[in-house]
């Protein structure tokens, strides 16, 4: 029996978004939108405003890093990328001292994805240049569907290498950065299918699911013992966990071990909490069976509540 398949058709960028800055860069700046390009990146954005001025300049957008606070623009090109546009990437990032420059074009020339390429050799650890071309694509009478697809990035290995290096880390903090590395490591070489946040010297390890509020968040304390935590923030944080607490006979069914159900009324965020207790994060011998443990649970959390929590904000 022949199986009838339909064929991805791309779309023409004009016919979408007429105009860059009336259009475009107001698409962009969406949460849903942002989202998708910050999982393209494995970075979590935030924004911050639209045309802000720069000298007699305008960056598109201006976002916040929020693994890392640290500020990121986004530069978009309805079209080829040109030398106008490379001199006003480099513009902001001094401008604004930003340490993430993202370039949006329909299509990167080779001149200037060598020139990104040489800015991320160059430039110190903490800069990064990221070359993006955005494609749409339709299948037969569907609604286009936008695709983000990296051109030219950070070398993430040596960037990392050289950051631990120099960032004068406490050893607590370079042991959390050693786990975290090995943890990605883990979840990558296992098959895993989630987009990861790059690793970091915090006691966290945080994947943005549904909106920017709302983390599976990855944790250890020093010689206490692990989890996953699904925390719900945000002006919906709260009402957002009365919904799946009505869930929780069905939802506990999905695990082993016993959540934990903490309302906080006091606080903004509401969790829900799966630990392992008597585990010694410090325990470099046993973090072999800590990084199976987290990543099972990880991506046990995130086929249970990304669904949930899709559903309730599409509802």
């Amino acid at each position: 029996m022949s199986i009838e398949l339909s064929r991805l058709e791309p779309v023409e960028l004009r016919d979408q978004w007429n105009n860059e800055a009336s259009d475009f860069t107001p698409w962009l700046a969406i949460d849903e939108n942002l989202e998708l390009l910050g999982n393209t990146l494995g970075i979590e954005l935030e924004l911050e405003g639209q045309e802000i001025n720069v000298g007699r300049f305008h960056a598109d957008l201006l976002c916040k890093n929020t693994l890392d606070n640290t500020w990121v623009v986004i530069e978009n090109q309805l079209e080829k990328t040109n030398h106008l546009h490379l001199g006003q990437i480099i513009t902001y990032s001094a401008g604004l001292d930003a340490h993430t420059i993202i370039w949006i074009a329909s299509e990167f020339q080779d001149e200037h994805r060598a020139a990104l390429d040489k800015l991320n050799e160059i430039t110190q650890e903490e800069y990064q240049f990221f070359g993006i071309e955005i494609k749409l694509w339709q299948i037969e009478n569907s609604k286009p569907a936008p695709q983000f697809e990296i051109v030219s990035s950070p070398n993430k290995w040596d960037k990392n290498v050289r950051s631990t290096i120099n960032k004068n880390l406490s050893e607590t903090q370079y042991q959390h950065l050693e786990f975290w590395t090995q943890f990605t490591d883990y979840m990558e070489q296992n098959g895993n299918e989630i987009i990861l946040p790059e690793p970091n010297s915090r006691h966290n390890f945080d994947i943005r699911i549904g909106t920017r509020d709302t983390v599976i968040r990855a944790w250890r304390y020093k010689k206490s013992d692990i989890g996953v935590t699904l925390d719900l923030g945000g002006t919906n944080g709260k009402n957002n966990y009365y919904i799946l607490q009505n869930q929780e006979i069905d939802i506990q069914e999905s695990f082993d071990s016993v959540l934990e159900w903490e309302e906080r009324p006091k606080n903004v965020n509401s969790r829900i909490t799966l630990r392992k207790n008597g585990t010694d994060p410090t325990d470099e011998t046993d973090w072999g069976n800590q990084n199976e443990w987290l990543a099972a649970n990880v991506e046990l959390f995130y086929k249970v509540f990304k669904p949930r929590i899709d559903g309730i904000k599409n509802s």
